[in-house]
């Protein structure tokens, strides 16, 4: 198989960072209420403010849940990436709802260059997913002096394809 063929078959990963209080989990609820967003699957690696959360806590013994719209929700148990070849093992025997990307939000204090990485060298991963996209929510009052004080905020900036 070709390497554009292998790539139009992978499932894109967006990786959506931000600092503590930046406004990632009100970009995640925006976008997944969004039509285009249907069909999404959102590993979310803290419990905060996400309206989701609490079907998290309620299901906590479960590792998948599905949410509205199509989409499906999982909380990092563990390791990233047996959280994503599970993932991607229920999608392919249709336990779940199917999906047509993952979203993986990471804690206000992540450097998200570790799942970058992980994208781009694990060997299960890279025939199966693809790099998409890295978003940085930054605040926009705060950011400033954030970048300014913490070393985490500046790699989320550094990594980004967007900001927001």
């Amino acid at each position: 198989m070709g390497a554009a063929a292998k790539s139009a078959s992978r499932v894109p990963v967006h990786v959506l960072t931000g600092f503590l209080g930046s406004g990632k989990t009100t970009w995640l609820n925006r976008a997944l209420n969004a039509p285009g967003f249907n069909n999404t699957a959102v590993v979310v690696n803290e419990f905060g403010s996400i309206s989701i959360d609490h079907l998290l806590v309620e299901a906590s013994t479960e590792t998948l849940i599905e949410l509205p719209g199509g989409c499906v929700c999982c909380a990092v148990r563990g390791d990233l990436a047996r959280t994503l070849a599970d993932l991607m093992a229920r999608r392919r025997d249709g336990q779940c709802s199917p999906f047509e990307r993952v979203v993986i939000e990471t804690t206000g204090l992540a450097d998200p260059n570790p799942i970058v990485n992980l994208l781009g060298t694990d060997a299960m991963l890279v025939e199966q997913m693809v790099l998409a996209s890295v978003t940085t929510v930054v605040d926009a009052i705060h950011g400033t002096d954030t970048v300014a004080q913490f070393p985490e905020a500046v790699r989320q900036v550094v990594l980004a394809d967007r900001i927001v």
